[in-house]
């Protein structure tokens, strides 16, 4: 197999750089329908909790131009069901397994973490978005102390597995965080999460989902999502991974311009199943129409 497309992240090689973005792939068995799971760069599973979370009541999804807004609530089978009925299928594929951890205290994050490296998934990336409860409600992605605190001890939990950090959007500085993250030792980090955003249906005047905000995804925040990037990957020396609003294969080399090392695909799913395979053989194609010898000289390669 060639290792034009390889890329590393961590300890992690990659036989490509395109992975799947959290909440948008299920468990793996759903996407597995479509394709190869063992195509993908990494699967992120959809986020984990230490105790099944219902979720938000609907309608909770609504597409806006370019793209859409959820409100799912991070409705998930739970720690237990996760490693008992879920992991043992996607552990069949050959790729690495990303979990996407969430949690309302650092204890619960702790012990999440902790659980997963044991039960053999290959990454953990925690989802700093959810309100920290006992700082009343702020998220650990907002608050730069509770952060440091955060991934500090979540990294004396993992042994074997990778550890991601994703951003919020919405941190006051991305350079900080980001370096925070690495200072504590993240071996990745990735962005950018949803962007806070709402609808309105004016036939009955009502928000248009339920819990009246949502978060925005798709190719209306890829500018955004390629700034962060940019940014961030200037200013941390270990890896990022990009998303936001990727469809195709150049989509994903804008990120990796931009400093990326790797890329995950969300939104596209839902539109189309088969997105990932797209932009893995969109890259190969930018690769061969531009005489690129392997994916790994594009990352950070922006003209400036």
């Amino acid at each position: 197999m060639s290792k034009r497309l390889e890329v590393k992240i961590g300890k992690l090689t990659l036989k490509n750089p395109v992975m799947t973005a959290s909440g948008t792939a299920g468990y793996g068995a759903e996407l597995s329908e479509f394709f190869d799971l063992s195509r993908l760069g990494a699967i992120v599973l959809k986020g984990i909790s230490l105790k099944p979370w219902p979720g938000n009541p609907p309608p909770r999804i609504i597409e806006t131009p370019s793209g859409m807004i959820n409100a799912i609530g991070l409705q998930n089978v739970g720690l237990k069901a996760f490693i008992d009925e879920k992991l043992p299928f996607i552990k069949k594929f050959d790729v690495p397994v990303i979990a996407n951890v969430l949690g309302t205290t650092v204890g619960e994050y702790a012990k999440l973490a902790s659980r997963l490296d044991e039960a053999g998934v290959d990454g953990i990336e925690l989802n700093v978005s959810c309100p920290n409860v006992k700082k009343g409600g702020i998220a650990f992605g907002l608050d730069l102390k509770a952060f440091y605190k955060l991934i500090r001890k979540v990294r004396g939990c993992v042994k074997q597995a990778i550890l991601i950090v994703k951003l919020s959007p919405g941190a006051p500085d991305i350079c900080e965080f980001s370096r925070a993250a690495e200072d504590e030792g993240a071996d990745a980090i990735s962005l950018i999460n949803t962007i806070p955003a709402m609808e309105i249906d004016i036939s009955c005047r009502k928000p248009s989902i339920k819990n009246v905000i949502g978060g925005l995804s798709g190719p209306a925040i890829m500018p955004i999502a390629l700034r962060m990037v940019f940014q961030a990957s200037r200013a941390v020396k270990i890896p990022v991974i990009g998303m936001g609003g990727i469809r195709a294969g150049e989509d994903a080399v804008k990120f990796l311009l931009a400093g990326a090392t790797a890329v995950a695909v969300g939104t596209a799913i839902f539109v189309n199943p088969r997105a990932p395979i797209n932009v893995i053989e969109g890259i190969e194609d930018y690769l061969k129409r531009f005489n690129v010898e392997k994916v790994s000289d594009l990352i950070g390669g922006l003209q400036l």
